[in-house]
C-alpha cells in the first residue's frame, strides 16, 4: 500500500518521498528528474564526461578516495525520459556525502583530454554497434515502430560528436540541480529530521527552470506487409514480426500477462514448444504483447524467430500460422495461469524497490498497487479470454517484417512473400 509504506514531505520545492530502513543504518536517496535525452540530447554524453573529472577542490581521483572515506557513494543516470543522480551509503555520512554530491554538480572542471577520450569511445561504441546484429535489429524495430526518424537514430551525428564542448556538458552538469526534480529517501531517519538534513546539503532554487520539451516521434501505422531487410554476414536469418496494437488500456492488464505467459513467454509456452522442440525450426523464439511504459503510449506485438536461412521460409510459415490461430493446450494454459498468480503472490516489493513500482504505476495512471487489479481480474479468466483477445488483437493483422540476414544466403523473391521489402543501410537505420 503505497498510502501506507511512502511518507511524504517536502525540501524547498521539491516533493520528498520516504521509506524507512529498520534493518540498518544504510541509505539511499536519489533526485529523479523528468527529463532525459529527448529534452536534451547532450546530457547522457554530460553522464558520461562527469566520471573523468574533477573539481576547483579535488582531482577525479581524489572525489573517488573522499567517497571511499566516508564509505558512500553516487552515480548518475540519464536516461531518455527520466534521468536520476542516486547517493548511498551509511547514515552517519549522510550530511557529508549530500554536501560532497552537490560540490561536484557545481564545481567540476573542464578535462579536454578526457573530452577527447570520451569522443573517441563514442565513436568506437558505434563502429562496434554496427557489426551487432543485435543492436541492428534493434535499429530496425524502432524503424518499424516509429518510421525513419526514430528513438533508436535519435542522436548525435558523429560530426556533431567530434564538436561537443566542454561548457556545453558542463552547463548541463552545473544547472542539473534547478531543474525540477523529486527526492525519495529509503533509510533509518524519519522524514522531518531528513527533510532538514537535505535542507542543509542540497541546493534547492527558489523556483524550478523549465525543462525542454521532450521531442516526440509519431507511430507507424502498419496497413499491409512490410518487410525491413538488412544485409548482415551470416548463415542464420533472423526475423521480428512487429505492429502498433492500440492505446493502453488498463482493463486488459490480466488478459495480456496470462496470454503472454501462454503464447511466447517461456521454454513452456505455445511458440517455443511448436516452433523449436515440435517442428526444429528455431535456434531461438519468442512473442510477446508488449505493455508501455505510459498511460498515453501504445501497445505493440513482437514476435521473433532465428534459424538457419535455409529454413527461414518454413519458419516465418510456422510464425504466422501461430498468430493467425492460437491452438488450444488446456495443460498449457493452466500452468501459464498458475505460473502468473504464483509470481504475483511470492514476489515482495520491499525497501526503496517500492519507489520504483510507485513510479512506474503512476506513469501507467494507477494510485495504487496495480498488482491488485491484475490479481483479482486472473482468478475468473478462461481460454476463451485469450482467445478473443489473441483474435481481436494480433490474428489477421499486417506487419511489418524485421530482417536481418545475409542478401547471399537468403532471396528476395522471398522476402517478397512477406510483403514489399525495402532493403536499409545501417547509415539509414
Amino acid at each position: 500500500d503505497y498510502n501506507k509504506d511512502i511518507i511524504a514531505g517536502k525540501v524547498g520545492k521539491a516533493e520528498l518521498l520516504t521509506i524507512k530502513n529498520n534493518d540498518n543504518s544504510i541509505f539511499r536517496m536519489t533526485y529523479r528528474f523528468n527529463m532525459g535525452s529527448l529534452n536534451y540530447k547532450l546530457l547522457p554524453y554530460a553522464a558520461r564526461y562527469l566520471t573523468f573529472l574533477g573539481t576547483d577542490k579535488y582531482s577525479a581521483e581524489e572525489l573517488s578516495k573522499q567517497f571511499y572515506d566516508i564509505a558512500c557513494n553516487y552515480s548518475f543516470n540519464a536516461g531518455s525520459e527520466i534521468s536520476s543522480i542516486t547517493i548511498s551509503g551509511l547514515q552517519e555520512n549522510f550530511d557529508k556525502a549530500v554536501s560532497l554530491v552537490d560540490h561536484i554538480f557545481s564545481k567540476v572542471k573542464a578535462n579536454e583530454e578526457a573530452l577527447k577520450n570520451l569522443k573517441t569511445s563514442i565513436l568506437k561504441d558505434r563502429d562496434n554497434a554496427k557489426l551487432s546484429k543485435g543492436s541492428i535489429m534493434n535499429g530496425l524495430t524502432s524503424y518499424a515502430q516509429y518510421g525513419a526518424t526514430n528513438p533508436f537514430n535519435n542522436v548525435l551525428t558523429n560530426e556533431e560528436i567530434r564538436n561537443i564542448k566542454s561548457e556545453d556538458l558542463l552547463y548541463l552538469i552545473h544547472n542539473l540541480n534547478n531543474y525540477e526534480h523529486v527526492i525519495t529517501y529509503y533509510g533509518p531517519k524519519e522524514v522531518t529530521a531528513i527533510s532538514a538534513d537535505i535542507k542543509k546539503q542540497h541546493f534547492m532554487p527558489s523556483e524550478f527552470t523549465p525543462t525542454a520539451p521532450a521531442k516526440t516521434f509519431a507511430l507507424s501505422n502498419t496497413t499491409a506487409n512490410q518487410v525491413y531487410f538488412a544485409n548482415y554476414d551470416m548463415v542464420q536469418s533472423e526475423i521480428r514480426w512487429f505492429r502498433n496494437t492500440g492505446v493502453f488500456d488498463k482493463n486488459n492488464s490480466a488478459s495480456i500477462d496470462l496470454f503472454n505467459s501462454y503464447f511466447g513467454g517461456g521454454m513452456g509456452a505455445i511458440v517455443f514448444q511448436t516452433l523449436r522442440e515440435s517442428k526444429a525450426l528455431a535456434y531461438s523464439t519468442f512473442a510477446t504483447y508488449s505493455t508501455p511504459d505510459r498511460a498515453d503510449k501504445q501497445y505493440s506485438m513482437v514476435a521473433y524467430i532465428g534459424s538457419q536461412a535455409d529454413k527461414m521460409n518454413e519458419a516465418v510459415a510456422g510464425m504466422n500460422e501461430l498468430l493467425t490461430v492460437l491452438p488450444q493446450a488446456d495443460k498449457t494454459f493452466e500452468g501459464a495461469k498458475a505460473n502468473v498468480v504464483g509470481n504475483i503472490e511470492s514476489n515482495r516489493i520491499t525497501k526503496d524497490a517500492i519507489f520504483n513500482a510507485y513510479f512506474a504505476d503512476k506513469r501507467m495512471g494507477f494510485d495504487h498497487d496495480s498488482r491488485m487489479d491484475k490479481y483479482n481480474a486472473m482468478k475468473t479468466l478462461t481460454f476463451n479470454d485469450i482467445r478473443t483477445f489473441h483474435a481481436n488483437n494480433i490474428s489477421g493483422k499486417p506487419y511489418v517484417y524485421c530482417v536481418v540476414a545475409s542478401d547471399k544466403k537468403v532471396k528476395i523473391e522471398d522476402l517478397q512473400k512477406f510483403g514489399a521489402v525495402k532493403t536499409l543501410t545501417l547509415e539509414e537505420i
